[in-house]
């Protein structure tokens, strides 16, 4: 399989996933201000909106949609265990899925991280943030995974949770959300994942810098 990301963007939740599968993949990097892969191909081919992640199956489908690449990623590699088999089970990872998309990742983070977002907009997601985080938290107090054992959505949320560095969120106002983000952070698939990106991310950086 092939998964097209970006350094450190919520595409580092399947590699995170393929790591704890101890499965295989191609990683193709995506620029994400040009949409180029790494060897000049146009990106918009293979995903029009030119957003990360997409992974190209073995038999040449291409999925998109972090939330559905997690799940086909679980049901293809059910060795790993990623996610629960029975049908509460997998109701209460679509659940953490649809939450950690849509609550914290395009409401609470995508706004604070946009360069083109306003003030006010920036504000509102903000305050939003208080109540969107206080739900999480109370919920793994006590806990050390979102659902019996780690799962496809523990990935999103470790990766989405490191991007408080990047805003003014401080993680450590919510001491089991900080706990988690320190314990799953350790985890061989998910130190692996973030070491790569994050030397990923720093070359970018540099890259724009030299070349803005």
């Amino acid at each position: 399989m092939q998964l097209y990301f970006s350094p450190l963007a919520c595409s580092a939740a399947t590699r995170m996933c393929f790591y704890e599968a101890g499965t295989e993949a191609t990683y193709i990097e995506v620029d994400s201000k040009t949409k180029r892969t790494h060897d000049g191909k146009n990106y918009l081919e293979v995903h029009p909106l030119g957003l990360v992640p997409a992974l190209r199956t073995d038999d040449g489908d291409v999925l998109t949609e972090n939330a559905a690449i997690l799940q086909y990623l679980a049901q293809t590699l059910p060795q790993a265990e990623l996610a629960p088999t029975d049908p509460r089970g997998r109701a209460r990872l679509q659940q953490w899925l649809s939450f950690i998309g849509t609550e914290l990742h395009k409401a609470t983070f995508f706004p604070l991280l946009d360069k083109k977002s306003t003030e006010g907009a920036r504000a509102y997601a903000l305050e939003k943030s208080t109540a969107r985080l206080a739900y999480v938290e109370q919920h793994l107090t006590g806990r050390e995974f979102l659902l019996e054992r780690f799962s496809v959505a523990d990935a999103y949320l470790v990766t989405v949770l490191g991007w408080c560095v990047a805003t003014p969120i401080e993680l450590k106002k919510w001491p089991a959300l900080s706990a988690y983000f320190a314990r799953l952070s350790q985890r061989p698939s998910v130190a692996k994942a973030f070491a790569e990106e994050r030397v990923l991310y720093l070359a970018e950086l540099e890259k724009s810098r030299s070349h803005p």
